[in-house]
């Protein structure tokens, strides 16, 4: 399928999608610049995208492939892609990996997670299939003994392992432990969430030839988002043009950044997707421009839309509607996600606000706690492999929330882990 002029994917998705005809009700007949656009409101976009009585879609659900994206258990969100969008998709992201260093012949460990309608897997691999370079692909899964993992790279004496950071330290960790290495790896291929340097002594000792770099930056709810940058820096990349357009906006103002170095919210129009149109969507990430002319930007950590702590993605919402629920009486007014980095490790803090002068009694928070980790119980699973650290309650008023310097405005996602 060729890369939809906007102006003709703006007219089908108003003509066939519920949801974005009412988004643009207020819009002329004819528009063909993205910032005439609203951005794409999440929670409306996520309650229009239900697989029973769906108003986001733009033909009935036929032909396709459906994969989970972030969100709790008791709301779960899923993603559309025709089976022409899904080649496409990988077939784009399969040249962006020669770009952060797959050369022809590498032996490649796919190590991401697969089942429950997880993308990572199958994404993984089915970019590796239709990389412009030839490659041996090693379909093992993030979910596989450590012993057997390690056997089936030495027998085949891997060059490249791709997993998330999580994954390939956990690894590492029982290698170190074991007191062996795996010298033949070259590169660890990582994506998902961010890889920090407190990490990597532990890689190097595990895989002393090997370097880290970024695979590529995508999710399953945006599509492409970013192919890597040979670099110093795994956090720059290159928008994948023309497949998709990219911005950086305004946190406040919601307008188009084009200067190099101004932090704001990151924007993605994929020109290719019709199924389930994504126009103006905000992928959740705060990024900056380091060339605007070349589509370069550096990412910066989440957004306000949600937060990834190790493997586990919470959207602030979702969170929000779990402790509301929990808190019967009402005492909580007000909420941060805070994330911090201790003993090599993530973890989240929820910063809960109270009106009054006294503390809430432990019995709150160990039921704002017992609900979140029953709503998302891959944190709890992470916490009890040492993956990440408990989830924590921290109380507070709400003078000692974050707010914007600039607007006052609550800052709902804060991310205190450091950037390198």
């Amino acid at each position: 399928m060729p890369v939809q002029p906007l102006a003709e994917l703006i007219r089908f998705a108003r003509l066939n999608s519920p949801f974005y005809r009412e988004l643009y009700a207020h819009l002329p007949g004819h528009v063909a610049d993205l910032t005439e656009l609203p951005l794409v409101p999440q929670a409306d976009f996520w309650r229009a995208n239900s697989p029973r009585d769906n108003t986001l879609l733009t033909a009935p659900l036929e032909e396709a492939v459906v994969f989970r994206s972030g969100g709790t258990t008791g709301s779960p969100k899923f993603s559309c892609y025709t089976r022409d969008e899904w080649r496409e998709f990988t077939a784009a992201f399969g040249a962006g990996i020669v770009n952060a260093g797959l050369r022809p012949g590498h032996r490649v460990a796919d190590l991401f997670y697969a089942g429950d309608l997880y993308a990572s897997f199958s994404f993984v691999l089915d970019s590796l299939h239709r990389s412009p370079v030839a490659n041996v692909r090693l379909p093992i899964g993030g979910a596989a003994p450590w012993e057997s993992t390690t056997a089936t790279l030495e027998e085949f004496r891997v060059q490249v392992v791709a997993g998330t950071p999580t994954t390939l330290c956990a690894l590492a960790e029982r290698l170190v432990a074991a007191g062996r290495t795996l010298p033949d790896v070259e590169l660890l291929f990582f994506g998902g969430e961010c890889l920090f340097g407190d990490q990597l002594p532990l890689l190097r000792a595990a895989f002393p030839s090997a370097e880290a770099r970024s695979l590529g930056y995508a999710s399953v709810d945006a599509g492409l988002l970013g192919e890597a940058v040979p670099g110093g820096d795994p956090r720059v990349h290159r928008a994948f043009a023309p497949h998709t357009v990219v911005e950086i906006v305004d946190e406040e103002s919601g307008q188009p950044i084009r200067r190099a170095g101004v932090p704001g919210r990151l924007v993605v129009t994929d020109l290719r997707r019709r199924l389930m149109p994504v126009l103006r969507y905000p992928v959740g990430d705060r990024a900056e421009w380091v060339d605007p002319e070349a589509a370069v930007f550096r990412i910066l950590g989440r957004a306000e839309e949600g937060v990834r702590v190790g493997p586990v993605t919470l959207h602030t919402q979702d969170v929000h509607d779990i402790v509301t629920a929990a808190d019967t009486a009402g005492e909580v007014t007000g909420l941060q996600l805070v994330v911090r980095r201790e003993d090599g490790r993530d973890g989240l803090v929820l910063r809960l606000a109270t009106a009054g002068p006294a503390r809430p009694g432990a019995a709150l928070a160990d039921a704002v706690t017992a609900a979140v980790l029953a709503q998302r119980p891959l944190y709890g699973s992470a916490a009890a492999a040492g993956h990440v650290n408990p989830l924590a309650v921290e109380w507070a008023h709400h003078r000692d929330l974050a707010v914007n310097s600039r607007s006052g405005k609550l800052v709902r996602v804060v991310d205190e882990r450091p950037l390198s």
